[in-house]
């Protein structure tokens, strides 16, 4: 499906139109995706910004439809943009970015995070960070805007997420004992660069605490106790995260039986390791306390991810997956917060500037890790995982134009595929240690109990009465249950799981993207199989896959049927 005039053709030029004028709009968005020249502004999230982002998206779609492909690498491209766009509009004229909050993803998050990935060698860089820095308040302001015009309309988010949001900002600016601002303004080389950066820091970190004391006074008391999204707004947010219409109910009951073979499989592998114990949480504990699987320090714990991360690299390339060089580089990260979260960022667009990065926000006073958690994570994060699908589609300039090379993102699409490659890695015999391997069927099956939380949360569904796993039969869904059903299949640490709970009731549909994602690609590699029949050849298949970029998962499998 190679095209050598990728930048001429009609579509691609809309769409790379689009991104220009996007990130003149979303410059944090250029940030992220490694685009240079937007670093020293931060967005207009008022009313009247959020206006000219709906405007762009009805002008761009407008000139996408009228488009009559020539070729079908340019339909799978305008597939691709109009079923994004289409989607941001109406998430758009929902009002849900103007409104939604919680501590993860919102647009405060987002504001934050972004100076965890500007450059800082230089003086000159520094100076971008504090001007940069010196817009925060406006930006919080505009933002405040929004979230108020919403809620005059009736649109708040839950108490829950208002108030959790708020503990977050109290965190980054040093509730816990962990400033934020003041740390990253003390790694400014020192002179007068110095005093600059960490005025603009005190200024944002005092934006961001008048922001938070907003939420709790003026925006909290107008928030609704009740969590669930509803029906409505969580099947936009469904479709929005996977890039596909997917029966929910079905999806629900799919879930359950999920998990269930999941934990079967777990038990078999407990008594292998336990003396025929099947207990999981009793085999989790022993891994746990293996002085063999047991990592000390922070830096160490790093290091021992880096090692794993560039040994996949090595043994993949050129076997299982095509890695050219300039992709073979990721980074293992400590993150600058100690939320718990990990996450991956792209490189640069230039693939030199920054490499793709594996961030791990270690939560304060954790100083010790268990290896046998990780393995699979690192392979999530990593190579087959996210660097090898975002960096490859990066270096596709003569299959992809520009937007798709970095502009687009689908969790279903992206989680799904890195869900699968943990999944693939047992298949290829990289998880074969029983330890390992427990742990990656522990994160599937964590990933399973999402799918049946987050849409029985948010649906407010009655849990089966005939569940395989005997859980509460009959009674409905609440937060409460939530809790008590996530404490039960998932073996994770209280505060954590509390943690994670809120984020599914403040970002609905996000959660349950990874194992549906997999689900889906499981499907569409079946498919594949069925059309080429003997001639099959997973290495192929994973190229031409990842070679359409991050894809609606809908998009997806038109595409492939096409190839």
């Amino acid at each position: 499906m190679t095209d050598a005039t990728t930048s001429t053709s009609p579509i691609d030029q809309i769409s790379e139109r689009y991104l220009e004028d996007y990130v003149e709009l979303s410059p944090t968005s250029a940030t992220f995706m490694g685009i240079e020249g937007h670093d020293h502004r931060l967005p207009d999230y008022s009313p009247a910004g959020f206006e000219a982002l709906i405007e762009l998206n009805r002008r761009s779609i407008a000139a996408a439809e009228a488009v009559q492909p020539g070729t079908p690498r340019e339909e799978v491209a305008k597939d691709a943009f109009l079923e994004r766009l289409r989607l941001e509009l109406e998430t758009y004229e929902a009002g849900v970015p103007q409104y939604e909050l919680n501590a993860i993803a919102s647009i405060p998050a987002e504001v934050r995070q972004v100076f965890d990935l500007m450059p800082t060698a230089t003086e000159h860089d520094w100076e971008i960070i504090a001007i940069r820095l010196n817009q925060v308040g406006t930006a919080l302001d505009g933002f405040r805007d929004s979230v108020s015009q919403q809620a005059a309309a009736g649109r708040v988010s839950a108490v829950r997420q208002v108030n959790d949001l708020a503990n977050r900002i109290a965190s980054w600016a040093g509730a816990d004992g962990e400033d934020f601002f003041a740390g990253f303004a003390a790694k400014a080389p020192d002179g007068a660069i110095k005093a600059t950066v960490e005025a603009a820091a005190a200024a944002a970190r005092k934006a961001y605490e008048g922001f938070g004391e907003w939420l709790r006074t003026d925006l909290a008391p107008q928030a609704p106790a009740r969590d669930a999204a509803g029906r409505e707004r969580y099947e936009l947010a469904s479709r929005n995260h996977l890039g596909a219409a997917v029966d929910l109910e079905e999806t629900y009951a799919w879930g359950w039986q999920e998990l269930a073979r999941i934990e079967g499989e777990m038990q078999t592998i407990a008594a292998s390791l336990n003396n025929g114990d099947r207990s999981i949480e009793a085999v989790a504990a022993l891994l746990d306390n293996d002085p063999a699987r047991k990592i000390h320090g922070k830096e160490a714990f790093r290091d021992w991810m880096q090692q794993l991360a560039d040994t996949a690299v090595r043994e993949l390339a050129g076997t299982h997956f095509d890695i050219p060089d300039s992709i073979q580089r990721i980074e293992c990260m400590i993150a600058p917060t100690s939320d718990g979260s990990i996450y991956y960022t792209a490189p640069s667009e230039d693939l030199t500037t920054r490499p793709g990065r594996m961030w791990w926000a270690v939560p304060a006073g954790v100083e010790d890790f268990a290896t046998w958690r990780e393995v699979t994570t690192v392979y999530h994060e990593g190579v087959p995982g996210h660097h090898l699908q975002v960096a490859q589609t990066m270096l596709r300039s003569d299959q992809l134009n520009r937007w798709q090379r970095i502009g687009c993102w689908v969790s279903g699409h992206g989680e799904g595929w890195a869900l699968y490659a943990e999944r693939l890695m047992e298949e290829l015999g990289y998880l074969e240690e029983p330890g390992a391997r427990l742990g990656m069927l522990d994160a599937q099956g964590f990933r399973a109990a999402r799918v049946i939380v987050d849409i029985g949360m948010h649906l407010e569904l009655q849990i089966p009465r005939d569940n395989p796993l005997g859980f509460r039969p009959g009674e409905t869904w609440n937060a409460e249950l939530g809790f008590e059903f996530l404490r039960a299949y998932s073996r994770m640490e209280t505060e954590f799981l509390r943690a994670e709970l809120n984020r599914y009731l403040g970002w609905p549909g996000q959660a349950p993207s990874y194992k549906v994602g997999e689900r889906i690609w499981l499907q569409a590699r079946e498919e594949a199989k069925a059309r080429a029949g003997s001639s099959f050849d997973l290495r192929t298949f994973h190229s031409e896959a990842l070679n359409l970029g991050s894809i609606g998962l809908d998009p997806l499998r038109r595409a492939l049927a096409r190839l």
